[in-house]
């Protein structure tokens, strides 16, 4: 026989028992189906937090003051105001690795523009903050040099302040009240969404270190020139683990913490939080691949099965065919071609499903989504090897029938 006659008899065989066919084919549809969206998901939100963690840089080193510890009880994180502008100094002159290095007081108030008003985030920063972090302006100047040094009323907005305070109006040029201060907005930040951790990155003020220090922090007691944060741009990532270490030395000598004392800061190295990320995307990655490889065994058992019942129901038609002349090999391929067409037809129906479903989660979900054609090419490739892998063997048993004794058989 050849193969066209073969896929002919095989077609035949499964559309009059369509039902039964659909039915067995259920188990792959379903399990494809089921993995494009788990991937299309999974790729989605590594992408995303790839892109979050771009937007913080990579090559960066954030130091925070430690918790403050009063008598047994130990504060909040950042409580203690155990970093000061002389430790940034220090550092940034101690290591060339560093290439940039800024410090960071933090706060919230209410900032006001005619009969606006919106509760947000006041950073102040130093000029290195906005490389280090990868921001730049949409529209305006930003902060001039001296402004700085002089603690000027200048403010940056991010977009959602811009568009809660000034709508559709340019507000560079405008005045703004942040508390009781009035500032002078000059630029807004480019917006950048939502954040990895669900955080609106657009929903902040940016005023100059200084600014903040004299004129934000008033109410808060703080030591003089202290910093609630430190961050490090490093030039290179392979120096990103030096310049840790290093750093560590420099902050214990300067605040005389002893050996075997607690630090009273903590360094947090992004280059980590990269290699948490792609050791959990990794493990996501063999997750999936259980659940595709358990989904296919289960659709290709009931492939195996079914086909395991139809030799049992055709014997005396096997013993026919080989009567008029088919050989064993011809026998074999028969089936093992109805199996594979089980198997492919479930695969390329669970593909359909699979791509619709992903589109409606990314349409009408909360999920990010990516698509990615590589998956579904590598789904039609499994569906094919399971009919291969799981109707070989009801094909050999179908080929090794004894004509006379299949002959005898009564259906």
């Amino acid at each position: 026989m050849s193969f066209a006659d073969i896929l002919r008899s095989a077609i035949a065989s499964l559309r009059g028992n369509w039902m039964r066919s659909l039915l067995t084919a259920l188990g792959v549809i379903i399990g494809i189906a089921a993995v494009i969206v788990m991937v299309s998901v999974a790729q989605g939100t590594s992408t995303e937090i790839d892109r979050a963690i771009s937007r913080l840089g990579s090559n960066r080193l954030d130091i925070s003051s430690g918790a403050e510890r009063r008598g047994g009880v130990r504060g909040s994180a950042g409580a203690d105001w155990s970093l000061d502008e002389r430790d940034l100094a220090a550092i940034a002159s101690a290591l060339p690795e560093v290439q940039y290095a800024t410090g960071a007081l933090r706060g919230s108030t209410q900032v006001i523009h005619a009969e606006n008003n919106w509760s947000s985030q006041w950073q102040g920063v130093t000029a290195d903050w906005f490389p280090i972090n990868a921001w730049t302006l949409s529209q305006g100047t930003g902060f001039e040099e001296g402004d700085y040094g002089a603690a000027a009323k200048v403010v940056i907005l991010g977009e959602t302040v811009r568009r809660e305070l000034f709508g559709d109006a340019d507000p560079v040029g405008a005045t703004v009240r942040i508390g009781r201060v009035p500032f002078t907005v000059a630029g807004v930040l480019t917006p950048r969404g939502q954040g990895g951790f669900g955080q609106d990155q657009d929903d902040l003020v940016v005023v100059p270190l200084a600014t903040a220090r004299r004129r934000l922090s008033g109410s808060v007691a703080m030591p003089p020139g202290a910093l609630q944060s430190i961050t490090l741009g490093v030039g290179r990532a392979a120096d990103l683990a030096y310049v840790e270490e290093q750093v560590g030395e420099i902050l214990r000598a300067r605040h005389r913490i002893r050996a075997g004392e607690d630090d009273d800061f903590s360094v947090r190295n992004i280059a980590e939080v990269v290699g948490t990320r792609t050791q959990t995307a990794r493990l996501m990655s063999v997750l999936l691949g259980v659940v595709a490889g358990i989904s296919l065994i289960v659709g290709g058992i009931g492939i195996m099965n079914i086909m395991l019942v139809t030799v049992s129901e055709r014997i005396r038609e096997i013993g026919l065919r080989m009567a008029v002349g088919a050989g064993p090999r011809a026998i074999e391929h028969q089936f093992l071609a109805e199996a594979m067409l089980l198997s492919l037809g479930g695969g390329l129906i669970g593909i359909v499903l699979g791509i619709i479903g992903a589109l409606v989660v990314g349409n009408f979900g909360t999920l990010p989504v990516s698509l990615d054609w590589k998956v579904v090419g590598l789904a039609t490739a499994c569906a094919v090897a399971t009919g291969l892998f799981f109707g070989y063997y009801p094909a050999r048993k179908a080929a090794r029938l004894d004509p006379i004794e299949a002959l005898r058989q009564q259906n």
